[in-house]
């Protein structure tokens, strides 16, 4: 069994893991971590949400820093606020042991700009940002990518799909300089392999992660029938007996979660609800609610839950089965996080048990009844 240590690992970063408890390295981190300290060339993986991501790219680069500059080195650009403050989040405690500071920033669309403005003139190391902050910084001279060695596309495919092409675009075209781009997506639509090729060498060094090695085996995966009439008392009384307990609902579409959050909250549920309709202050009081458990429950749809980072969530109930097997990978990811156990429950109409079977089969993993 490989440890980060034999992967190539320093061992004041390693200190700073086992603090998280994170103790072995998870199948993207073996495959990647090697590969991006030893070349560091530029580097394509297919891997989903909660595979290990951050670790995968975050330890390489923090080890290629070169801590005596000040300018900016890394360059990680994600597709939403969330995700970016929680890879800055991740990062900040990978160095909690560094020998000597990593400084580095956070700058997301929904925070002041003025004050992100001020703080880039402080030396910084790694930035991680949002394409449209990143941007708008741009377009001020805020900042300068003059001495960015490693750009990182984190959730390559979402960004695309959120309409943010022409903004990577600049900032690949502006960090000239750099000796690598590094790229994570979950899946690969033809407009990402033009992004590709227009980024990188020609046959950059490629990583997939098998979907079945994916799916965290902590997780206790339960079905239960239910016509779509019925789902909601099924939900509500499911919450009921969950206790103290916490977790997230997911539904396919923003009406969808408008309706069911209002529904469970008149049965006295304390439930936020999430979707893309919200602006980012919205979205902020809602996300802030939960997090400080002010409300229990969370009903989210797919889109509006990437990024979101809480812990000791006890179990994620799919309103629906998701479009896209990917989706219940990010969706079931959300709970049994550092080792604990997490259950996720599927509702299904009658008609989709064959559909069932093909998420079973595909991502190796056995649906028990609720």
């Amino acid at each position: 069994m490989s440890d980060f240590k034999s992967l190539g690992i320093s061992a004041e970063f390693i200190k700073g893991l086992e603090e998280l408890g994170i103790r072995k390295p998870t199948p993207v981190q073996s495959q990647s971590i090697p590969y991006l300290l030893e070349r560091g060339h530029d580097f394509v993986a297919q891997a989903q949400t909660g595979t290990g991501k951050t670790a995968a790219f975050g330890l390489p680069l923090l080890s290629k820093i070169d801590r005596g500059k000040k300018q900016i080195q890394g360059l990680i650009l994600a597709p939403t606020r969330e995700l970016a403050k929680q890879i800055h989040k991740a990062l900040f405690k990978f160095t909690k042991y560094a020998d000597q500071r990593i400084f580095l920033e956070v700058a997301a669309g929904g925070d002041k700009i003025d004050v992100q403005v001020s703080r880039l003139q402080r030396p910084t190391h790694i930035l991680v940002a949002t394409p449209g902050r990143l941007y708008d910084l741009l377009k001020r001279k805020a900042v300068s990518l003059d001495h960015v060695q490693y750009l990182i596309l984190d959730e390559a495919d979402e960004m695309l799909s959120m309409g943010f092409k022409d903004q990577i675009r600049s900032a690949i075209e502006i960090s000239v300089n750099r000796k690598a781009t590094w790229l994570f997506s979950a899946t690969f639509p033809r407009a990402l392999d033009e992004l590709i090729k227009f980024c990188m060498s020609p046959d950059p060094k490629t990583v997939k992660i098998d979907t079945r090695n994916v799916v965290n085996r902590n997780i206790d995966h339960r079905f239960a029938v239910c016509v779509k009439d019925d789902k909601t008392d099924f939900i509500d009384e499911f919450l009921h007996r969950q206790g103290s307990l916490r977790g997230l609902i997911f539904t396919r579409t923003r009406d969808g979660a408008d309706i069911l959050g209002k529904k469970l909250a008149n049965r006295g549920h304390s439930v936020g609800v999430l979707q893309g309709d919200l602006t980012q202050l919205e979205r902020d009081k809602v996300m802030r609610a939960f997090k400080k458990e002010r409300s229990q429950f969370l009903v989210a749809t797919d889109v509006a839950a990437r990024g979101i980072d809480v812990e000791d969530l006890a179990f994620v109930v799919h309103h629906q089965l998701p479009e896209q097997i990917d989706y219940y990978t990010h969706r079931s990811g959300r709970t049994a996080r550092a080792g604990k156990k997490g259950i996720s429950l599927v509702l299904i109409d009658p008609r989709e048990k064959k559909k069932l079977m093909q998420f079973s089969q595909a991502l190796g993993i056995h649906f028990g009844p609720a």
